[in-house]
């Protein structure tokens, strides 16, 4: 579809507010666990408000183990749920916002495409292969550098980011083979962390956050648990539903650059030029493995013209059977919309 088409540009500004959102992860939750919060109050705060809020969707749909089974439903929590966060934020304690956005949502395309390749057989493209080369590149650049100049704790924090993407990659390959939307995959996740998580939480920590001040407690509930896990999912689905998966998709590959850009003003963290080439070589890197448009594509219909051209002719009571559809397209998408 042309870029001057309304429709494109619709898709593209909800695709661009996702990209922002998750970007903007890792600079809030680098103030917060550097100033008044830990790992482990950003978790309880995602978690225990997204849990709650999504527990209908829940009821409603159930644990699919039929889908999942037992082991399926702890790889997804694991992965995408609690020790995921702990992990990421954990490493924002010690390594700067622009490494997160590198290395956490930067390499888990790497990490969902090893793991496809070992355990499920997956062949990979010749345009994903350069793809992953390219974020494979941009992470040893980045620890490469760092441990050439040594900073333990940068570095720490940096193997944290690399063990949160893998986290990720696990429950993002497990959610695929179910063939869960991602609405229902958050569900499962965010309920399960708030049962688990919670109970542990509470019993070490008690009500910690509550000692906050009101409005900075209300700013970190709202963007750690309806911001960050639940809006963006809505706003990366109706991005899918215009553009298409890979249209969506490649939209992920924003997320690098804008986490290192979002940290300049509210964080005082400037890139260096090694940083800025290891950012645009992963950045290269998930556009290419997400399967983003290239030119090779240039002129043809996209992939989400025929869904918009329905889009335009439904009714508003048909168009919810239309999100679903496009959840299960963005399934096969190596990006996953509730990892940031």
């Amino acid at each position: 579809m042309p870029p001057d088409n309304p429709n494109y540009l619709k898709g593209a500004a909800f695709g661009f507010a996702a990209v922002s959102i998750w970007a903007s992860w890792s600079v809030i939750t680098r103030l917060a666990v550097t100033t008044s919060l830990d790992a482990w109050d950003i978790a309880a705060l995602r978690f225990g408000v997204a849990g709650l809020l999504l527990s209908p969707v829940l009821v409603r749909r159930g644990l699919s183990r039929d889908r999942l089974g037992w082991l399926g439903l702890a790889v997804i929590i694991a992965g995408l749920g609690a020790p995921y966060a702990l992990a990421a934020a954990g490493g924002l304690h010690f390594a700067p916002a622009r490494d997160q956005g590198a290395l956490n949502p930067g390499c888990m395309p790497l990490f969902v495409a090893l793991i496809a390749a070992i355990v499920l057989r997956e062949k990979l493209s010749t345009a994903q292969k350069l793809g992953l080369s390219l974020i494979f590149a941009g992470a040893l650049t980045i620890v490469g550098w760092h441990a050439a100049a040594w900073s333990t704790s940068r570095t720490l924090g940096d193997a944290l980011f690399l063990f949160a993407g893998f986290l990720t990659a696990c429950g993002t390959v497990a959610m695929r083979q179910a063939k869960l939307d991602p609405l229902h995959a958050a569900a499962l996740v965010s309920s399960g962390s708030l049962v688990i998580f919670l109970p542990f939480y509470l019993a070490f920590y008690g009500s910690r956050p509550m000692q906050l001040p009101l409005a900075e407690f209300a700013v970190q509930a709202i963007f750690q648990g309806l911001l960050v896990t639940i809006i963006s999912l809505i706003l990366y689905g109706w991005t899918v539903a215009i553009l298409g998966a890979s249209g969506g998709a490649a939209f992920g590959a924003l997320v690098p650059a804008l986490s290192a850009l979002f940290a300049i003003p509210l964080l005082g963290e400037w890139p260096n030029e090694t940083d800025w080439v290891a950012i645009i070589l992963i950045s290269a890197g998930v556009y290419l493995a997400s399967g983003g448009p290239t030119c090779r594509y240039a002129g043809t219909v996209s992939p989400g013209l025929h869904t918009r051209r329905i889009w335009r002719r439904m009714g508003s009571n048909l168009r919810p059977r239309l999100l679903r559809s496009a959840s299960k397209r963005f399934l096969r998408s190596d990006t996953d919309p509730g990892l940031y």
